[in-house]
């Protein structure tokens, strides 16, 4: 039986650390990336980490016949598929770029596997689906009332996947709803690499340490919070990748569809993510506090029990590893793989 796994977006961020991950569990893991978003140069960090470069396809889920060469090459066990764009700015401004790449390349990637007879596929969606909850931890069946281009896009994707799955009971497929991934490899050889400015908090807290950005600018101080800052649910890259293959694992033992929240079930604020990042570095961040932003949400975090029960998975890693982790990346590398 073939353990060749077809990882869409596998040079990325989550996609680099799962194909440790992957490695680690006995599977080979094969890269399919347009690196629109992501670096070549990984692929070396992850033969030493691994002992083996993985084997990269370059292309994009969109290109139909390209997709139909990958699968008629040689046999694969299943797919677990990132690639994606995912800045919610950038879905606002463009939308339909959003819906073509994320909506319409899922839908080309789960053609080809289903002409290809593979029908085992873990999709990377997002805890963007939920919008603004009601109340936290959320559950999966919390409403999914996405606020974003972005995050509608991952929705539709669930639903069509659901849909297959409803017309096809056969397939086996995990729908991986996660919250706010951070920290890198332990070796430091691989971590968090935003071309521009950064979508999210942790690369902004690394490069004011490393000297890159004078300060910190903390968007809002007044929420109904323990600080007045803003609270998520952090969850550890390697935790995810992890996720990703008790996923896959389960998927292939047996037909269904898997709707898992996968993060630690715990809220940080902003300034709880500063002060843990100080004591691990050593170094004072400067920051100052800002307005609000539009559009966001207070306070969420996820109610992940449902995948520790499903998959016997939980985040092990706590929030100083995530700082410890992101700093020893970003110290060794400070312009990413550049």
């Amino acid at each position: 039986m073939s353990r060749r796994v077809l990882v869409t977006g596998g040079a990325g961020f989550i996609g680099s650390h799962t194909c440790v991950a992957l490695a680690a569990a006995g599977y080979t893991p094969v890269i399919f990336d347009n690196l629109c978003n992501s670096d070549i140069r990984v692929l070396e960090r992850l033969r030493q980490i691994t002992g083996s470069t993985p084997q990269l396809i370059e292309g994009d889920v969109r290109d139909e016949a390209l997709l139909a060469r990958v699968f008629a090459d040689e046999p694969f066990a299943a797919v677990i598929h990132f690639a994606g764009l995912k800045a919610v700015g950038d879905s606002v401004a463009d939308p339909l770029t959003y819906y073509d790449n994320n909506v319409r390349g899922s839908v080309a990637l789960a053609l080809a596997m289903q002409r290809a007879g593979v029908n085992t596929l873990v999709f990377s969606s997002s805890a963007t689906v939920y919008g603004q909850p009601d109340h936290s931890p959320i559950p999966e069946d919390a409403p999914l009332r996405p606020a974003n281009p972005y995050g509608r896009s991952k929705l539709m994707v669930e639903q069509a996947l659901s849909d297959l799955h409803r017309a096809q009971p056969g397939w086996r497929i995990a729908l991986l709803r996660y919250f706010n991934p951070v920290g890198a490899h332990e070796s430091g050889l691989i971590g968090e690499h935003p071309q521009g400015k950064p979508n999210n908090l942790m690369p902004f807290v690394c490069q004011v340490a490393v000297g890159q950005r004078e300060k910190l600018q903390i968007h809002g101080g007044d929420y109904p919070t323990p600080d007045g800052t803003g609270v998520r649910d952090y969850v550890h890259v390697m935790d995810l990748a992890e996720g990703h293959v008790a996923a896959l694992m389960h998927a292939r033992t047996r037909a269904g569809l898997s709707i898992l929240n996968l993060g630690t079930g715990q809220g940080a604020s902003v300034l709880d993510v500063v002060r843990a990042f100080e004591r691990v570095s050593g170094r004072a961040l400067r920051f100052d506090i800002g307005p609000r932003r539009p559009g966001d949400v207070p306070a969420y975090w996820s109610d992940p029990s449902l995948a520790k029960a499903t998959l016997g998975w939980r985040a092990g890693r706590s929030l100083e590893q995530m700082c410890a982790d992101s700093w020893r990346w970003q110290q060794g590398n400070p312009r990413g793989y550049d």
